[in-house]
């Protein structure tokens, strides 16, 4: 998947700081924090649908883990910058979802990346189907 968050509406936007312990010695933000910064705007769009993690967990049984990502890292962000970070393009299968996310400061666009995500049964970890009425709720 190699969709962009630009060509579909904005679904959820999670703004984050960027604190020293996110940069490196120069002050820019170390490239895995943002695979960080993506997990929690992901996290903060279910939570926006009623659906907490902890919740999936202990109730039904199952988690979502990635399974594939690709970024593309256009520019840096740095220490203080306020970033948006969106999740657009959502698109779910019987087991998999899948987005856009991007990463922006101001309107400048930082980050892409296209994500999958499995669901996964806890107890096996293996893949199991995303629950109807949670698979509508994330198509919404």
């Amino acid at each position: 998947m190699n969709r962009d968050p630009r060509e579909a509406a904005v679904r959820f936007l999670f703004r984050q700081r960027v604190y020293w312990e996110d940069t490196d010695a120069s002050g820019i933000v170390y490239y895995a924090n943002y695979l960080k910064f993506l997990e929690r705007a992901r996290t903060e769009w279910l939570r926006s649908l009623g659906q907490e993690q902890t919740a999936l967990a202990r109730e039904a049984q199952i988690a979502f883990v990635v399974r594939s990502i690709s970024v593309d890292f256009l520019r840096p962000a740095r220490l203080d910058d306020e970033l948006s970070i969106a999740v657009a393009n959502v698109t779910a299968g019987a087991s998999t979802i899948e987005l856009g996310q991007s990463i922006e400061r101001a309107n400048e666009r930082l980050v892409h990346a296209a994500v999958k995500l499995a669901c996964v049964r806890i107890a096996a970890f293996q893949p199991v189907r995303i629950p109807r009425a949670l698979r509508e709720l994330i198509c919404g």
